[in-house]
């Protein structure tokens, strides 16, 4: 009975890591999933995820890697935006409608992105990167905005 709660207890626990948002992409060959969820939400946090690709004449490895790097954050932060610009305020306006309306929310929204926390970076066999972002839904409330429940 121990060895089947026990056993009941890790497949759970496999189950829930491998539907996280910050779950890995990249297989141990180097190869990019053919599919995963690339933006999203949860009760706690936005989430999104970007690819970069680096100029493959570049001779140094490191600077591949890097500008790869980069060029996925760039990515993610653009998913995350569309993801945030959809979210619903208690007003009943989305995010997007609350930005046009008003400029100060617009800076706001766009700072608090690039605030946001890479938790995974991971590279590819060919130098490509893909980067997982997430930004917790308190940073929004405690810049003012009232998230609908």
């Amino acid at each position: 009975m121990k060895n089947l709660i026990t056993a009941a207890v890790v497949a759970l626990a496999a189950w829930g890591c491998a539907s996280a948002p910050d779950r890995g992409v990249i297989s141990k060959a180097g190869e990019i999933d053919t599919e995963w969820e690339e933006q999203g939400e949860n009760s706690k946090y936005f989430f999104a995820r970007g690819m970069g690709a680096a100029d493959q004449t570049l001779e140094n490895k490191t600077q591949r890697l890097a500008l790869a790097r980069s060029a996925a954050i760039v990515s993610a932060q653009f998913n995350m935006l569309s993801t945030i610009k959809g979210a619903e305020l208690a007003g009943g306006d989305n995010v997007a409608d609350a930005m046009i309306k008003d400029s100060a929310m617009a800076s706001q929204v766009r700072a608090l992105i690039r605030d946001a926390q890479v938790v995974r970076s991971e590279w590819s066999s060919d130098d490509g990167c893909v980067v997982s972002l997430r930004l917790p839904k308190s940073a929004l409330k405690n810049g003012g905005m009232k998230l609908a429940d």
